[in-house]
Formats: structure tokens, sequence, C-alpha cells
């Protein structure tokens, strides 16, 4: 194994695993991508680098200059990281009722945290953002929800890492947040296996499922819809919270692998695509971050209800 000169280096190339002991189809493999072995801990550091590369590359991002983002977590958390080893100050708007683990990383690296109200969610921290963002032009606002650099990551990356690994995928399932894996990983594969289905998993309107949004809630990823979200997509598997809390236990309990929240939720998914195919399959899911995160919850030893109805009020994607 080589020496590498940075963390950096380490972004990407995460490991499958195979967990088809969780398919209902004895036909369908489920295979699962490990991005929480990112050295920030999930998916998220493919697009802070790609989106901070680009920045330095065109000029927008020169020594000195502050980054400000909006996140609910793994963007800041991969952010900082990045902006510690690259030297640039960061500012991270934050919802007030994040998870204790994702405040704490952000201080380890030290970001500067900017509380946004709660009860707006992931986002009401984007609508502070942008404020701020405008009031402060010397300010650099890389904004994934529109960076182009989001889903071209995983054009480049996740999704060619994808068809390496698993020359027989023929569904590839994720969650829903700022669209890019999606969106990024969809075209890819659809350009090399046009028969492969690409699938969104998003909790009901309304309702909250850590790391994903639906997009009947009103706010439309700008990088969805440039990606051609709305054609790309072959469907969608609606998730509720006790579902995702669920999914991420037997994660841990029947493959060992201690995952986040989201992770719960595009397994069930997942499942819920193995159910209806007829004939033989191999469904990719995404498992965007570690648990660790996630501790405080109580996720994987409290009452399910009861941890079900606490994390409803908790921003811990």
């Amino acid at each position: 194994m080589p020496v590498h000169s940075s963390v950096l280096d380490l972004i990407g190339d995460t490991p499958i695993v195979d967990v088809s002991e969780l398919s209902p189809n004895p036909s369908v493999r489920l295979l699962a991508k490990l991005e929480g072995q990112n050295p920030a801990g999930s998916v998220k550091d493919r697009i802070a680098r790609a989106m901070v590369d680009e920045a330095e590359a065109d000029g927008t991002l020169t020594p000195g200059r502050t980054i400000i983002e909006p996140s609910s977590g793994n963007t800041g958390i991969a952010l900082a990281m990045i902006a510690r080893v690259r030297g640039y100050p960061l500012k991270v708007v934050l919802p007030e009722n994040v998870s204790i683990e994702r405040r704490q990383a952000l201080e380890v690296f030290g970001a500067e945290i900017i509380g946004s109200p709660g009860e707006e969610g992931s986002n009401g921290a984007v609508r502070l953002a942008r404020r701020l963002a405008d009031e402060n032009p010397d300010w650099v606002f890389l904004y994934q929800y529109a960076n182009e650099a989001n889903p071209r990551a995983h054009y480049e990356t996740t999704g060619p890492e994808i068809l390496r690994d698993v020359p027989d995928v023929t569904h590839f399932v994720a969650g829903l947040g700022t669209s890019g894996t999606l969106m990024g990983v969809g075209t890819y594969l659809k350009e090399h296996k046009p028969d492969v289905q690409v699938l969104a998993v998003e909790p009901p309107s309304g309702e909250i499922v850590q790391g994903l949004r639906s997009l009947d809630d009103g706010y439309v990823p700008p990088v969805f819809e440039k990606w051609g979200g709305y054609d790309l997509l072959d469907g969608k598997r609606i998730v509720r919270p006790r579902e995702s809390i669920e999914y991420t236990r037997r994660l841990a309990d029947e493959c060992g692998i201690f995952a986040g929240l989201s992770a719960g939720a595009a397994l069930a998914g997942a499942v819920r695509v193995a159910e209806k195919v007829d004939g033989e399959a191999t469904i990719v899911f995404l498992v965007s971050d570690g648990g660790w995160k996630y501790l405080s919850t109580g996720a994987w030893t409290a009452d399910l209800d009861e941890v079900a109805a606490d994390v409803e009020g908790l921003i811990v994607f």
C-alpha cells in the first residue's frame, strides 16, 4: 500500500459489501457501498473536495478567503477537514437541533458555527447562509445544492467505482438529499448501462427521515433540475422514520455494519425494490456515513418507537 501525501488522497475508492442476507428475494443481491470509510466519515468528502478544488482552479477561492456553507452535518464536517488542511477559515450555518456529535466534529476541525433556527431545518440554514453570503461578498459561498461540482464528483468517482466493482449492477438506490449522488451516479451508470434502474428514497411529505428530503415539501435542489432528475429517476420509494431506524439496526445486528440513519432508509428502499423484482438482480445502495455521529440518539439501544419519535425533532444527518 502506498504512502499518501495527504489525508485528502484517501477520499473515494470506498468498499462495497455483500449484505444479501437482508434481501427478501433469494434471486436479488443487496450490496452496500460504505461511504463512511472516507476520512471525514461520509459521502460528502467527495463533493467537499470537488467544490474546493474547482473554486481554487477558477480563482474564486484564494488564500485567506473565508468559506461559508449551510450544512446539517456531513458536508460541513468534510469542508471543515479540508479547510483545516488547506488553511481556509470556514463558517458553517448549522441548525440548532443537530446532534451533539456533529457540532463536536466541526469544532475539532476549527470551523466557526453559526446557528440557525432548528424548527426551520436545513432549508432555514440555506436561507441564512445565502443572506450572510450576500451581506459579505468577500466570503466564498460554495452552495452544495446548486454547485455543479457536487453531481460531477459522483459522475467522475462514485459511479465509475460502482461499475468497476459491480459490473452486473441492475439497480442503484440512494437517499435524496442535495440529489448530487443520485444525479452523478445515475447519469454515469445509464450512459454505460442504459437498463440500470436508478431509484430515490424519500420520506413522506412533512415527515423527517434523517439525511433525506421530500421534493413534495417544496424545495427542489437546483442540481436535481440541471441534471434532469425527473427524467433520470426510474422511481422512488417512500420510507418512514421508524423504518430507517429499524433497518439501521439490522445492518449492525445482522451484518456488523455500524452506519448512519440514512443508510437504514436506503436499505429499506432497496428491500422494497428487491420485493418487486422478477428474476435475478443486483442492487447497490449507498451507506452515506458511519454511525458514530448518531450515538446520542440511542438509535441502537433505546426503545424503537421512542427513538423514532425523538429523532423527528432532531436533525442528525
